[in-house]
């Protein structure tokens, strides 16, 4: 069973930083051909924040380029979502999602709110 757990969220100060993480199990994480970050806010409709194409480059929404950078550790399975400068518009559920050879998978999510 492929499970994604992501963690890290949580309060942050609007000029402050989080890390999040998402470690998948139950799936080849180096078969993965694309790996991103979503977020979703109250009332809006999910949107791309970030992503890992292997052996092609990463990629960032226009809102986060520049604060936000996103990492993978193969030997541990897990993305990364390293979040600084952040903003009160970075308020939002933050969701990871895998590629592995024509799957995709969906993490729960984790909160993220910054306070002004």
């Amino acid at each position: 069973q492929v499970q994604l757990v992501e963690s890290g969220g949580g309060l942050a100060q609007v000029g402050g930083s989080l890390t999040l993480s998402c470690v998948a199990s139950g799936v080849d994480f180096t078969s993965a051909s694309q790996m991103d970050w979503y977020r979703q806010a109250p009332g809006n409709q999910r949107s791309f924040v970030a992503r890992i194409a292997r052996n092609l480059g990463t990629y960032y929404a226009p809102s986060v380029k520049g604060r936000f950078t996103v990492s993978a550790d193969d030997a541990k399975s897990t993305l990364y979502l390293q979040m600084n400068s952040l903003k009160p518009e970075d308020t939002a559920v933050y969701l990871c999602k895998i590629d592995v050879k024509g799957n995709t998978y969906w993490g729960q999510g984790t909160q993220v709110t910054v306070s002004s």
